[in-house]
């Protein structure tokens, strides 16, 4: 018996709105968006902490009351006392969040920063004196150590490196002084350098601000991603560009600061400058625009292991070098002392060193590698928009240049040519052309043909001014 026209719409309308409930529930779980982030707060708030700093400050550091020399100052004088003024206790806030039971805290190093007291506060309300382990002032990273009578709740850092562009971020911390205060957001970039050596801040729109520093960006699974540094606005208040310092740098530096109270970076030993495209097109065997051109090699690791100027960086410990800002943190976050295979193009063809790193924090003060001396030619020639010279002992001591420095000195270059916008200026001096060492106009001008034979659109220069050497591509031309 067919079935009746009433029941098989009433069929087809349920079929209907399982299917339009079931694509809702896919496209919320394909969002990842949240119902709430209640059960999250409640999950890690007691592992986050405000963190209270007291510095004494000198008197004479306080700011007048009246401009110097105002009738008003020596009432102010005779009201105050003699002697010098009386130091004065400034107060500042951040926050921070405990890493582990027995009571080890992160915080920002700006936020302790010549504190001479530090008080943690506890979401349950109660309060504990820390002790600075250690600082990082190079990506503004400090551990801090409780005594807790019982063990602290506390919470486990993620991976920074999985998480992506769009994904839902919570941060807490004690904002404006607020306390105990949550914002969400999402990752809305990854990978920014602000202006540190080693920045790798994750962008959210997540609101930070003054007192956020120091606190906790967590993933939804509860994971901390991040370290709330920084925010970029003009009058100081959130305007949804916040940044947070990447967990996988921090995981780094807090394990240093634990072990040895201070961090110990590896060191190669080199200057190193980015591969532009048409840096790239003038270096034999170089296919695309990437790696590091080693522009010096003081004494140091590099040098030992044999890599020399004009050399490209390819590879370090089995990873592929994109740009200089990589390469200078993996081999920070690379133990001191390690041996490690550098893979390097020299002369069109690749090649593999061992180098043993040596310390960063200890190398501050290298001195860069010397050159032989010179062959004095004191005629001068213009070429590729430059005017050059022989180093003379006369340009040698106006340049202040060391006894053993060769090259070529410009001394004057052409506004309207490509070497004035490269920015080459009178001064500079070219040590190298075709990466090949350089010491007289006639030895340029027979790189520029060597070139031009090449089929070469440009060529390298070494340039120089002062101990800061940068490599320089112009264009030759046809002749």
């Amino acid at each position: 018996m067919p079935a009746a026209p009433g029941i098989l719409r009433g069929f087809w309308l349920f079929v209907l709105a399982l299917a339009f409930a079931l694509a809702q529930a896919v496209s919320a779980q394909a969002r990842g968006t949240p119902e709430s982030f209640a059960d999250l707060a409640d999950q890690v708030s007691p592992a986050v902490v405000n963190i209270t700093t007291t510095t004494t400050v000198a008197g004479s550091d306080a700011p007048r009351m009246f401009p110097e020399g105002s009738p008003f100052e020596d009432f102010f004088r005779e009201f105050q006392g003699p002697g010098e003024p009386a130091p004065r206790r400034s107060s500042s806030l951040g926050s921070g969040f405990v890493i582990s039971e027995d009571g080890f805290v992160v915080t920002n190093n700006h936020v302790i920063e010549g504190a001479d007291e530090i008080l943690v506060e506890f979401f349950e309300g109660f309060e504990l004196q820390a002790e600075v382990v250690g600082t990082d002032p190079n990506t503004d990273i400090a551990l801090l150590k409780v005594a807790p009578d019982e063990p602290l709740r506390h919470v486990p850092f993620g991976d920074s490196d999985a998480a992506r562009v769009g994904e839902w971020v919570m941060a807490m911390g004690n904002p404006l002084g607020q306390g105990f205060s949550v914002s969400a957001g999402i990752v809305s970039a990854r990978n920014r350098a602000l202006s540190g050596t080693y920045d790798d801040y994750i962008q959210t729109d997540a609101a930070i601000n003054r007192g956020n520093s120091g606190g906790p960006l967590f993933n939804m699974d509860g994971e901390v991603i991040g370290v709330n540094t920084a925010i970029l606005s003009p009058d100081g208040g959130s305007i949804g560009i916040g940044f947070a310092m990447a967990s996988n740098v921090v995981i780094g530096v807090v394990d240093q600061l634990k072990e040895f109270g201070e961090t110990r970076r590896g060191w190669l030993g080199v200057r190193i400058q980015d591969v532009t495209p048409d840096i790239a097109e003038s270096i034999d065997g170089l296919e695309e625009a990437r790696g590091a051109l080693v522009t010096d090699v003081p004494e140091g690791p590099a040098r030992e292991a044999g890599m020399e100027s004009g050399d490209v960086i390819l590879g370090f410990d089995g990873i592929e070098v994109m740009d200089t800002r990589q390469l200078v943190r993996v081999v920070a976050n690379t133990a001191v002392g390690k041996s490690v295979r550098v893979t390097v193009l020299r002369d069109g063809k690749s090649q593999t060193l061992r180098v043993t790193l040596g310390r960063r924090e200890t190398a501050e003060g290298s001195v860069p590698a010397a050159q032989p001396g010179p062959e004095e030619e004191p005629a001068e020639s213009q070429m590729l928009g430059m005017t050059v010279s022989p180093l003379t002992e006369e340009l040698r001591a106006q340049l202040e240049l060391s006894s053993d420095a060769e090259g070529l000195v410009v001394t004057d270059v052409d506004v309207e040519s490509e070497a004035y916008d490269k920015g080459l200026r009178a001064g500079d001096l070219i040590t190298e052309a075709g990466q090949e060492r350089l010491t007289s106009a006639e030895e340029l001008e027979a790189r520029i043909e060597d070139a031009r034979d090449a089929g070469r659109k440009s060529l390298l220069l070494l340039v120089r001014r002062g101990s800061d050497p940068r490599f320089v591509a112009l264009g030759i031309g046809e002749g």
